[in-house]
């Protein structure tokens, strides 16, 4: 036997079971246009008896688009990323600060008159 495998001869990778009939007709469809802040332009097909959203988040760029094509929903704005640090200081004043570092320090220093480790 030359050749090889399981395959049917004349048949193609996802072919399906010989002689099987078209799917059939589609559900009729819509197109609705959105725009984003990027001037982007995103086509995306809904049957005709569903409700398109407002807004759909553009394929190109992520942001936020709407049907509005005179008036784009603007950019979300992004927070950056906040350190520990940062929040402690959002909470404390320096003062504040200064008064916890030397309470730390003068623990620190009496656990060591009195012979413990501290690494």
């Amino acid at each position: 036997m030359a050749g090889g495998g399981n395959a049917i001869r004349g048949s193609r990778v996802g072919a399906g079971p010989m002689g099987e009939a078209e799917r059939g007709e589609a559900a009729p469809r819509k197109a609705v246009t959105y725009f984003c802040a990027h001037e982007h332009r995103s086509v995306v097909t809904f049957a005709v008896e569903a409700t398109a959203p407002d807004s759909w988040d553009c394929p190109k760029c992520g942001l936020p688009a709407s049907l509005d094509s005179d008036n784009p929903p603007p950019a979300p704005k992004i927070e950056p990323y906040k350190t520990h640090l940062a929040y402690v200081k959002e909470r404390r004043s320096d003062a504040e600060a200064q008064v916890i570092l030397d309470e730390a320090i003068q623990l620190l220093r009496s656990r060591r008159k009195s012979g413990d480790i501290i690494f």
